[in-house]
């Protein structure tokens, strides 16, 4: 019997996209920006402390080899041809932190997290050396100095982990975030591996001056951090190197984006003004501004948006940055065990309806944009003898909106032009009840793409149109129009703005928890140090206890 044929399509382009939760490849039709085939891998996330947050660098690269051999399996059995692949792109949670041999290639430590909080005492005691008149560390990076970005991690490495300082001493160091660890990986190991990163990733690690787009010396003095541990600075989309081993040896690495800014890519947000909101782990609002770097005045971050190819301008975004969205979802199943999966979420949240006066602030690491405010701490208000799990799933949800509607505020402040329409994706973008509300809450349109996976599209996009390769077009009469589902308000805005000066009252009350800022030293006060889920599993052990004494009385 004759083998089946081939499934013919245009050249094939792959996506690798290393998240905080899972990793996941995913393979497109670069004429059709058809998803075809994906994989994902659901990772660990480690917590040896309260406020550390850490994953291990050899699972995240295992599960990168096992989604790209199963995706090409899934290929096979749909009858496409991986040899169809004609390169690879690579897209990855931004500022996490890796040093690694780069003689034996083993990590020096486990990679920190950007969530991770460990560095407020580094932070506090760099905040101290910054002149009041000229803070460079902001007007080089576009960043505030904060436990989320690179640099600080990598100095505590530098100051107390020995097997980094040793490695460092004798030459032997890679410093990267998690682009550079898998591209590297990818491309040899030790073996001539690649040590690069682009300008988007390196923009995040506050050892980056975005204006000249090159390391900064003076900005590396400053944290102390050796130059020659840093990887090369490449662009968004050019041939970094080639796979070695495994399924698609062969095939170039070349496109290479933070996240974030390949959603703004996937999104297709080329034009200045246009804007995306990714839901995530976090929750990430980003604006294009073109070529010029736009400071904010309201607690937003300028990052480099994107430069797709080496002789290509370099564009810039405002960005809005919330460090816990799809966060709580998993805490929910995991800590409190209210949910048995991720999607359990929105059937729980509709039984409710409404969280009734009950507001859920997820400030595990403090709150980033716009108020940047490390010392606190997650809490949930409003809680009667009424309250049960659904209300407190629908608050979850409806903190997630609330969250990204203080970022689209401070982007209306800073832009000066109102928006008239909110563009999103991200896996939680599935849920339509969340998309329902955040409507409400914006009370503007939200419009989400048919297909949601619009980070792995930006990667695979970046890849495809990068010189050498050249199999997908940017241009705009090329580009294939994408299908939204469109979310109207169906409340009316006093009911909005009233809940949501709630939620703000909420959020005050959610700062100052931590009196001491630095989890280094575990020095805090007793209450402080507590989990959330304490204060939430005492009150329920209070109420079964009143319940209990007057039924018997």
């Amino acid at each position: 019997m004759a083998a089946p044929k081939k499934a013919v399509v245009g050249p094939l382009v792959g996506a690798v996209v290393q998240g905080t939760n899972s990793t996941r490849f995913l393979v497109f039709n670069s004429k059709t920006a058809e998803l075809l085939s994906h994989h994902q891998v659901e990772l660990t996330q480690e917590y040896p402390k309260e406020g550390w947050v850490e994953q291990d660098p050899k699972e995240i690269l295992q599960s990168v080899y096992e989604c790209i051999e199963r995706t090409c399996e899934n290929l096979e059995e749909l009858n496409f041809d991986r040899a169809k692949i004609k390169a690879v792109g690579v897209s990855n949670q931004r500022e996490t932190t890796i040093i690694w041999d780069k003689f034996t290639g083993e990590p020096l430590y486990n990679a920190v997290v950007w969530l991770d909080l460990r560095t407020q005492g580094t932070v506090d005691n760099l905040s101290k050396k910054i002149p009041g008149n000229n803070n460079f560390v902001k007007s080089k990076t576009g960043l505030p100095l904060s436990t989320y970005f690179s640099a600080v991690k990598l100095r505590w490495m530098l100051d107390n982990v020995r097997e980094v300082q040793k490695a460092v001493e004798e030459g032997r160091a890679l410093f990267g975030t998690i682009d550079s660890w898998l591209i590297w990986s990818l491309t040899g190991g030790v073996n001539g591996g690649v040590h690069c990163t682009d300008v988007t990733n390196a923009s995040r690690t506050m050892l980056f001056n975005i204006h000249s787009l090159e390391w900064d010396k003076e900005l590396c003095d400053f944290f102390e951090v050796p130059m020659g541990i840093l990887p090369n600075v490449c662009s968004s989309s050019e041939i970094y190197g080639i796979i070695k081993g495994g399924a698609l040896e062969g095939v170039p690495i070349s496109g290479c984006l933070g996240d974030q800014c390949a959603a703004l890519v996937g999104q297709m947000c080329f034009q200045v003004g246009q804007a995306k909101n990714t839901y995530g782990t976090g929750c990430f609002l980003l604006c294009n501004t073109g070529r010029k770097c736009v400071f904010s005045d309201h607690g937003l971050l300028t990052t480099v948006a994107y430069k797709l190819g080496r002789d290509k301008p370099v564009y810039y975004a405002l960005e809005g940055s919330v460090a816990i969205a799809g966060a709580v979802i998993r805490w929910l199943r995991d800590n409190l065990g209210i949910i048995e999966t991720s999607q359990d979420i929105e059937t729980l949240a509709k039984e409710a309806g409404s969280s009734y006066g009950c507001y859920f602030v997820p400030a595990f690491s403090g709150v980033y944009a716009p108020y940047w405010e490390p010392s606190a701490r997650g809490i949930i208000c409003g809680l009667t003898q009424f309250t049960n799990k659904c209300h407190i799933a629908f608050a979850a949800l409806e903190a997630i909106c609330f969250q990204t509607r203080e970022i689209l505020d401070a982007m209306n402040r800073d832009c000066g032009i109102p928006f008239r329409e909110l563009q999103v994706d991200g896996r939680m973008t599935n849920d339509k009840l969340l998309m329902q509300l955040q409507a409400d809450i914006l009370h503007i349109p939200v419009l989400k793409p048919s297909m949601p996976e619009t980070t792995a599209l930006g990667a695979a996009m970046a890849a495809g149109t990068a010189e050498g390769v050249g199999v997908w077009s940017l241009e705009p009469k090329d580009l294939s129009a994408v299908r939204m589902e469109r979310f109207e308000p169906q409340i009316q805005a006093t009911e909005s703005e009233t809940r949501y000066s709630t939620w703000k009252k909420a959020v005050i009350k959610s700062m100052g928890w931590v009196t001491t800022q630095s989890p280094e030293s575990g020095d805090r006060t007793m209450f402080s140090s507590l989990p959330l889920g304490f204060f939430i599993v005492s009150s329920m052990i209070m109420l079964i206890g009143a319940r209990y004494i007057s039924s018997i009385s």
